[in-house]
């Protein structure tokens, strides 16, 4: 009986601090490895210029958003180390654990929220629809019934579909295919980012032009992992502090200013993602 009842307590010694060591691992702080790591592993996209694509002098992935990295990780006091990953892969890898934080032309939606935090929006591209020269297709209206090609599970696909109910909205995997399509006659428009869209306009030799007006305007923010505070606080403060000293507009006109072949003012600023919930 005395064995008995000694070996009980020895059990729930046990299972409490199984319990704590799996709490404190459930409750980790991400902000605290980091700094401990002396590193901030941020994913952007491989080769979406200007946001981030290899310089083929360096090989090196570099663009807006590795810059934005680059800046906010100073401002946490570490270094950045850059992950390239597709747009498929963006929430899959933060949610995983596998980055800290994700800078890869990702646009705020509801539906995206439920899954991530996202920081304040650092800027906001319009998303446009772009046509062949000769369509007669001029302004949105015209577009209410036609047919939009888009890249699946995109801002620009959900922007089509809310904006244009009565068009027939035809999803790809890569915004390639996307305009392979409208190349090929198979839809009418291909909604689109405007910066994704200068090089399909601009190389086109005339033959394809942006509608007037646009679909949305779509914030674009930073990603972190949800259940991680104290990091998403200390990324907001690195971006405010960035804002507030022109280093992002700096950023922005060297990637997409009047020097650049892309040529968009930024004219949106940085903004609460409550603004937008």
């Amino acid at each position: 009986m005395i064995s008995g009842r000694i070996k009980k307590p020895g059990m729930g010694a046990a299972a409490l601090a199984a319990l704590l060591v799996f709490s404190a691992a459930a409750h980790a702080d991400r902000l605290a490895d980091i700094k401990a790591r002396g590193s901030l592993i941020c994913a952007t996209l491989p080769n979406n210029e200007p946001l981030a694509f290899t310089d083929p002098w360096t090989h090196q992935v570099v663009g807006f958003d590795v810059d934005m990295c680059s800046a906010v990780a100073r401002e946490l006091g570490v270094k950045m180390s850059q992950k390239s990953v597709t747009v498929a892969e963006r929430l899959p890898v933060l949610i995983q654990g596998d980055v800290d934080l994700v800078v890869a032309a990702l646009g705020y939606t509801r539906e995206r929220a439920r899954q991530i935090d996202f920081t304040a929006a650092h800027y906001q591209n319009p998303i446009r629809v772009i046509v062949h020269s000769d369509s007669g297709i001029s302004k949105m209206a015209d577009l209410a019934d036609k047919r939009i090609s888009a890249n699946r599970d995109s801002t620009p696909e959900q922007a089509a579909r809310r904006m244009l109910p009565k068009a027939t909205v035809q999803v790809y995997p890569d915004t390639s295919s996307a305009f392979l399509a409208l190349a090929q006659n198979k839809v009418d428009g291909l909604a689109l980012s405007q910066p994704s869209g200068i090089r399909f306009v601009s190389e086109s030799d005339g033959k394809f032009r942006f509608v007037d007006g646009t679909l949305l305007w779509e914030p674009t923010a930073m990603g972190v992992k949800k259940g991680e505070p104290a990091l998403l606080a200390a990324v907001n403060a690195a971006l405010v502090t960035l804002e507030k000293s022109g280093e992002i507009d700096a950023l922005w006109n060297k990637w997409y200013g009047p020097k650049s072949k892309f040529n968009i003012p930024r004219e949106k600023k940085l903004t609460p993602i409550s603004a937008f919930q």
